[in-house]
């Protein structure tokens, strides 16, 4: 694969990364307000920066890959969100939905592996 084809790939990756860490810097600037004036905080401002910074490598690689491949790597984002509950915000995870997660993650690996296009 040239240097060059593999750009796409690293924009959609790092736009599943930016777009989980803006949903988990969401959670955290959003937990426990109750009054619209708690909403305007710097974790809020830094989520929606990294998830519109995520949209934009994503628009990016839409434009040089197949949507059928590209969508395959909200799987990815949803995975890392998941993690990103336990990990940081320190929320439960529990057996069956570690199983859905497992499943995720193995339908995101087929799709990654044999999904890309034939030359």
């Amino acid at each position: 694969m040239k240097s060059g084809a593999s750009i796409p790939y690293i924009a959609i990756a790092a736009a599943s990364t930016l777009a989980a860490a803006g949903q988990i810097l969401l959670a955290l600037g959003a937990k426990g307000n109750q009054e619209f004036s708690q909403y305007l905080n710097l974790r809020l401002g830094a989520g929606l920066f990294l998830y519109a910074t995520g949209t934009l490598a994503w628009i990016f690689a839409l434009s040089r890959l197949p949507l059928n491949l590209a969508y395959a790597f909200t799987a990815l984002t949803f995975i890392m969100v998941y993690a990103g509950s336990a990990l940081i915000l320190r929320e439960q995870l529990r057996p069956w939905p570690l199983v859905g997660v497992a499943l995720i993650a193995t339908g995101f690996l087929l799709i990654a592996i044999f999904g890309r296009p034939m030359r």
